[in-house]
């Protein structure tokens, strides 16, 4: 039998900032099926009202890749973990700066600079902030780091050398949380996202789906996301790498992936919300469906995974009839 959920309702709801309950939440990730296009097109709702047809599109580098003594089950880069990937420390200024020219190569409007580890040290700071100095002086890219626990010291550092946000995923339900990782708690993850709010530092936040949370942990999430009041929401889907304590766990079902993303456009309307790593191989055929709830994708590679073809992702675009967000300029 057909759900009794009033998505026009929720529309109506969501449009005017209003929060949906939880019970509508996970009447969202439980509908039917054969509601999908319904409930995408509701979704779509909500995302014109607020970013019309437009898609931000963000690049990522790996500056500092294993060598983490944090042991999240998920990451191939942890201490726990066993599988093959590229071990070295923090890339040099020059290095850096590249990687902002690639980004707007793709048409990247957001470069995001992303370092393993617990937290930075002063000197891995002060490299990072010598090269978003010069990136932010010469071309109109905003710029994220994603570097792990910060000080008050720190997040200043990096909001005076032209860092616009931060990205420190929740990742999971506080209730899971220590399922996932041991090494650091929620609450410190909380802590640093509201130290880069303090410090005037636009907050980025998300979560990874498919690590054996419940959906009504998934819906409690994204409510999280919302009281933190988080600008910018990665949705990622876990990508099981092979050797890492969550290697041997199934993809999530696209239309489930699909269901995720509609919930938060529902609970978190008027933010950007990014279909984040593991959009390949979870969505699948369906990755064009997920621009009807989310505004922004990565393009290119991820930290230790790689993703489909840049080209791929600007013809995905243009064939939903969408556009790219005024892309970054360069003026070296």
């Amino acid at each position: 039998m057909k759900s009794s959920l009033d998505l026009e309702n929720l529309v109506k709801k969501s449009l005017k900032l209003n929060a949906i309950t939880i019970e509508e939440g996970l009447g969202i990730l439980q509908i039917e099926n054969e509601r999908i296009l319904e409930l995408m097109n509701a979704a779509y709702q909500i995302r014109k009202y607020f970013y019309g047809n437009k898609v931000k599109l963000n690049m990522l580098l790996n500056t500092k890749s294993g060598l983490c003594p944090e042991n999240c089950g998920y990451c191939s880069q942890s201490i726990v973990s066993e599988a093959a990937v590229e071990k070295y420390s923090l890339l040099d200024k020059e290095t850096i700066i590249e990687g902002a020219k690639e980004a707007i190569r793709r048409k990247a409007g957001t470069y995001c600079i992303v370092a393993s580890g617990r937290g930075p040290t002063n000197r891995e700071i002060e490299q990072i902030a010598e090269a978003v100095k010069e990136i932010t002086e010469t071309t109109s890219l905003k710029i994220c780091a994603c570097l792990g626990l910060l000080t008050k010291e720190k997040a200043e550092r990096l909001k005076e050398a032209g860092v616009h946000r931060y990205n420190h995923n929740i990742n999971t339900h506080k209730n899971h949380h220590e399922y996932i990782t041991t090494t650091h708690t929620y609450d410190q993850r909380i802590d640093t996202i509201q130290l880069i709010k303090n410090t005037n530092i636009s907050p980025c936040s998300g979560i990874i789906i498919g690590m054996g949370e419940t959906d009504e942990q998934i819906v409690e999430m994204a409510f999280a996301l919302k009281e933190l009041e988080i600008d910018s929401i990665p949705v990622n889907f876990l990508h099981p790498i092979s050797g890492t304590p969550l290697g041997n766990l199934p993809l999530t079902i696209p239309l489930k992936a699909l269901k995720v993303l509609a919930l938060i456009r529902f609970i978190c309307p008027n933010k950007e919300i990014r279909v984040s790593g593991g959009r390949e191989i979870n969505l699948r055929s369906l990755q064009p469906m997920a621009l009807y709830a989310a505004n922004s994708i990565f393009v290119g590679d991820y930290l230790t995974t790689q993703g489909q073809q840049v080209e791929a992702d600007h013809q995905l675009i243009e064939d939903l009839g969408f556009e790219i967000e005024t892309c970054a300029l360069e003026n070296l």
